[in-house]
Order: structure tokens, then C-alpha cells, then sequence
């Protein structure tokens, strides 16, 4: 928004749609997962509710586009933007969002569906890096989804960058950063808001939502109402996102509905963590093993 800085343009209040269409911005939950991946929502179910509150949706299940294309298909009456979240082999989740559902299922084919693996909603055998760059042949936009989560896990982008396991230039190649997730902490979620001030990327902000009680609870705003447009604002820095965090209780059901839709992954998705938390582990010994030289070779 012109005069206006990225941190007047996230709002951590609960959103009130109908002042936000009054006062002529489409509203959108640009996170949100189904049943296609590791929620037990159902895409019928999803558009009745947005539709209901009067928000659109981009349905971003892991590694797949099927939940957006049940949705498509449905034609709810609601603004669906085409989405998924990929997840990369070192760790971070990137949020793709398409202008078109037949790019996107082109992509799919082409760049994802072969390169899942045991464990279908989690890493794909593409690091960050290959997986920015095979998206750059397509017509996307592309955010950094909850860019310093989770907690002991490399799931953020820039969380990486701290860490050194990623560039610091990999940022660039990012039109926007999800500066508002339904998941993380308020900390966290500012930390990702300053983050985009820095680097002069778009805004997004979704619930991350995996039970349907989520939906609408973080809102993206833009001025258009189609699909090109929208993600136009998005780019060229004209949305702004308003929403809270979950509270602990939906955290925690969360939590427990997350590992029930993994137990048929169990020993997989446990090879994922163990191969992504590895730079860590290295890390940690190569310190231990520095102190102890330097302790050995102190003066006496």
C-alpha cells in the first residue's frame, strides 16, 4: 500500500470480514490443509464455511494440488487461489500459489510427483535451492511459509539462513513471506514481518489450518477479486494481512491429529527428521570438539 510501511499492514487482531469488504478488499486464507494431505478436513466442508464467512481460500495440502483441484471443481462461490505447500529435502516449506490450476498441475507432474517420498507429505527429494529453481519456469508466486518455524525443526526458510545451512541470498529469489501463520508464535510471526520489511517482499498470512475451526482465522487482504489480480497485489506489496495466532488448546489438537495421520509414515517421516536435524547434530559436535580442544591447550 502506497505510504504505508510493511508493519502497519500486519494486524494482530481477530479479523472482522465484514469491515473488511466494506471498506472494498477481498479477504483470503492463503494456508489451509484437507484431508488431501495431513488434516481430516474435507474440501466440501472448507468451501461451505469460507463461503459461510464470506473469505476466499487457497487450499495448500503438502506436495499435492488434489485438494485445490476437488475444490476447483466444486465451484463454491468463493475466490479459490491455487496453492500448495512443498516441502524441500532440507527442511523449509515454500508456498507456491499459481495464476492458472492448469499450470499448477503441470508443475505438479512434472517437478513434484516423482520426487515424493515414503512419506508423501513431508520432504521431497528436492533441496530449496533445485526446488526455487525449477520453480522459476513457472508462472508463481512463491512465500516463505512460517519462515522461522517450528521448534527444533528446519522448517522455515530463514530459520535455515540463521542457522548457515542456507544462503543468505536464497531470500531473493522469494516474492513474499507469510508474515501472519495461525501456528507460530506471536514472536515469531513478528520476527517474519520485520523479516519482510528487510528485504521489500510481499505479504501473506494464513491459519495453516488443519481443522476446519481454523479457517478465516488469519485473512489476507488484497483489493482485487480475481485470481491474477490478487496475487498481483501480493507481489507488488499491496495486501495486508490481519489475524491470531491459535490458542494452546487448538495447538494442541492440532499436535494430536498430526501424528495420527502419520503413523502409517512412522519409520519414513522418522528418517526425514533424523536426515534434515543432521546439520544440526554436526554442528553441536564440531562445538563440543572445539571447547574441548581450546581447554586442552590453555595455559596453564
Amino acid at each position: 500500500m502506497k505510504g504505508v510501511s510493511v508493519l502497519e499492514q500486519v494486524h494482530f487482531k481477530r479479523p472482522m470480514v465484514e469491515h473488511i469488504r466494506d471498506s472494498g478488499f477481498h479477504a483470503v486464507d492463503m494456508h489451509f490443509h484437507t484431508r488431501h494431505s495431513d488434516a481430516y478436513t474435507r474440501v466440501r466442508s472448507a468451501l461451505a464455511l469460507a463461503k459461510r464467512k464470506g473469505v476466499g481460500l487457497a487450499i495448500t495440502d503438502h506436495n499435492t494440488p488434489s485438494g485445490a483441484l476437488e475444490a476447483h471443481r466444486m465451484r463454491g462461490g468463493v475466490l479459490l487461489i491455487p496453492g500448495m505447500e512443498v516441502s524441500a529435502k532440507d527442511g523449509p516449506h515454500i508456498l507456491l500459489f499459481f495464476y492458472d490450476f492448469g499450470e499448477m498441475v503441470e508443475f505438479y507432474h512434472r517437478e513434484i510427483e516423482g520426487r515424493k517420498g515414503k512419506s508423501p507429505y513431508m520432504a521431497t527429494t528436492l533441496s530449496t535451492e533445485e526446488l526455487l529453481e525449477c520453480t522459476s519456469r513457472y508462472n508463481c508466486v512463491r512465500a516463505a511459509a512460517h519462515p522461522y518455524g517450528y521448534l527444533g525443526l528446519n522448517r522455515g526458510v530463514a530459520k535455515c539462513i540463521e542457522k548457515g545451512y542456507l544462503n543468505q541470498e536464497t531470500l531473493s529469489r522469494f516474492e513474499a513471506i507469510e508474515v501472519i501463520n495461525g501456528g507460530m508464535t506471536r514472536t515469531v510471526n513478528r520476527k517474519a514481518s520485520e523479516l519482510a520489511v528487510k528485504k521489500g517482499l510481499g505479504l501473506v498470512g494464513g491459519t495453516d489450518g488443519h481443522i476446519l475451526r481454523d479457517l478465516g482465522n488469519v485473512l489476507t487482504c488484497g483489493g482485487s477479486g480475481d485470481v491474477e489480480g490478487f496475487l498481483s497485489d501480493i507481489v507488488h506489496r499491496r495486501t495486508f494481512v490481519i489475524g491470531r495466532e491459535k490458542n494452546l488448546i487448538d495447538k494442541s489438537l492440532t499436535a494430536a491429529l498430526l501424528m495420527t495421520r502419520f503413523v502409517p509414515y512412522t519409520l519414513p517421516s522418522l528418517a526425514v527428521h533424523v536426515r534434515q536435524n543432521l546439520p544440526r547434530v554436526r554442528r553441536f559436535v564440531r562445538g563440543k570438539a572445539a571447547g574441548a580442544s581450546r581447554t586442552r591447550t590453555k595455559p596453564e
